[in-house]
């Protein structure tokens, strides 16, 4: 496929458009000149002047109906799924179908069967998942402690609800993994970026070179709005080259934006696992699978995707909070970061360790 180019004069329609994503998003779809709709409920985020905004509630088929009758648009950018079920997204789509040419939903790498395990592409197996499904459908079960083949299954359920509704020559379907930046709610980065303030030893998951696929908040919003101006569909991972960075580079920008006087202590995996250590939030970003930083993103690259360096990302958010700013509230944000007296103990047991 070409690379992806730039029309005036289109009409969007952002699903979401407060926060992170969607704020950026909007902010990107304004500055080429677009006629940008918001749809969200309206309780927190941002607000932009010159934007339609019509509140509701996507659940809502009311509101839903009341939203198509606002358009037409040229597309759907479609950035506040990711705590709906299948059937939210489908009555959506429905209702959308003849109100925009074209669909571009963003979902997730979680969808893939063989997430985090495997190396992932562009057309591997995907997690079931129907496009009718519930919030109930596919629940881990009590005690599970693997990958959240939950959230995973009902991203591919709403990919199937957009596909089925459009076709595929009609859709875009983006995959990101994880995506940080100014106005991060979950708090991935956040917390590192205050941990390596505090200074003193800090504790450093796993390798220095290990290798991660993040990609900034920006540059995802910018092929997302890429892809709405080109007719037609596809799929495309959203991650930055594998191998570009590594948590040793991205613990290091994080010392040195923040300037705080500390010292990156290595602690291996298996002590790590051995004291319990919870992959993924903990220690954010810190996980053993061998394939979830092995995101085969070359389609998109091929079609005018960029990504900008993590340090790039890593300073902006830091100035971002310095700022005085904060992210939305959200409960996700609670599970990251490892409490203090507890990454001290872990790491007096790794020096007992030589």
């Amino acid at each position: 496929m070409p690379t992806l180019g730039r029309m005036p004069g289109m009409r969007v329609l952002v699903i979401g458009g407060g926060w992170f994503l969607g704020k950026a998003v909007v902010e990107e779809a304004l500055a080429r000149g677009w006629a940008v709709t918001t749809f969200n409920r309206g309780r927190s985020g941002a607000f932009f002047p010159g934007v339609q905004r019509v509140i509701g509630d996507r659940t809502s088929a009311d509101d839903l109906s009341r939203l198509a009758e606002a358009g037409p648009w040229d597309a759907v950018i479609d950035t506040s799924a990711a705590e709906q079920p299948p059937k939210v997204v489908l009555a959506g789509a429905r209702a959308l179908e003849g109100a925009t040419d074209r669909y571009v939903y963003v979902s997730t790498v979680s969808v893939y069967a063989g997430w985090p395990d495997h190396p992932l592409k562009v057309g591997d197996p995907l997690l079931d998942g129907p496009a009718d499904a519930g919030s109930d459908y596919g629940m881990n079960p009590p005690g599970w402690l693997g990958p959240n083949l939950h959230y995973g299954r009902q991203k591919a359920g709403g990919e199937r609800a957009v596909v089925e509704t459009f076709g595929a020559d009609r859709c875009w379907l983006l995959r990101p993994g994880v995506i940080l930046g100014p106005h991060e709610y979950v708090g991935r980065l956040p917390w590192w970026l205050r941990r390596a303030a505090r200074g003193g030893e800090i504790l450093a998951p796993g390798s220095p070179g290990k290798g991660i696929q993040p990609v900034d908040v920006r540059d995802v919003a910018r092929f997302a709005v890429d892809v709405a101006d080109h007719p037609g569909g596809g799929v495309h991972n959203v991650a930055a080259p594998i191998g570009r960075d590594t948590m040793g580079s991205f613990l290091e920008a994080c010392l040195a934006v923040t300037g705080g006087p500390g010292e990156l202590r290595w602690v291996s995996d298996g002590v790590l696992l051995d004291h319990g250590v919870r992959q993924w939030t903990e220690l954010p970003l810190w996980r053993t699978d061998e394939g979830v930083w092995l995101v085969d993103s070359s389609s998109a690259y091929a079609a005018g995707f960029t990504c900008r360096p993590l340090e790039d990302t890593v300073r902006d958010t830091w100035d971002w909070l310095q700022a005085g700013n904060s992210p939305v509230p959200h409960p996700r944000a609670s599970a990251h970061g490892i409490n203090a007296a507890r990454e001290q103990e872990i790491l007096a047991a790794a020096r007992s360790l030589g």
